[in-house]
């Protein structure tokens, strides 16, 4: 059974810092790809960062120059350093596994509970 646990969210005034991280745990033989995501109040779902097995990373113009992604392959880890936070980043984050090999014939996508971050003005 393939597990995603995040920590690391919290309050922090705007201007701040944060930084999260999600252990993938459990029989994995690889992970394609590792996203962060966030759901803010009244809002859809966005994807904010991402990073494939290679290391090409992808985000979301809302946070470009101001997050960054980093992944270790070796551990299943994969972080969200995000700077110069400002309120309308205040959501729920989520780590999200793409494309992952367990031993059996087929990948599958995996989803962590989410952890919190509230930025104050």
């Amino acid at each position: 059974q393939v597990q995603l646990v995040e920590s690391g969210g919290g309050l922090v005034q705007a201007g701040g810092s944060l930084r999260l991280s999600c252990v993938a745990s459990g029989t994995i033989f690889s992970i394609q790809i590792m996203n962060w995501w966030r759901l803010a109040p009244g809002k859809q779902r966005e994807l904010v960062a991402g990073m494939d097995s290679t290391g090409i990373t992808s985000y979301a113009e809302s946070v470009k120059d101001r997050f960054v992604i980093s992944r270790d392959n070796a551990r299943n880890t994969v972080d969200l350093q995000m700077n110069s936070l400002k309120p309308e980043d205040t959501g729920v984050y989520y780590c999200n596994a793409e494309g992952v090999y367990a031993g059996g014939p087929y990948s599958s996508d995996y989803w962590g509970q989410g952890t919190r971050v509230t930025v104050s003005e």
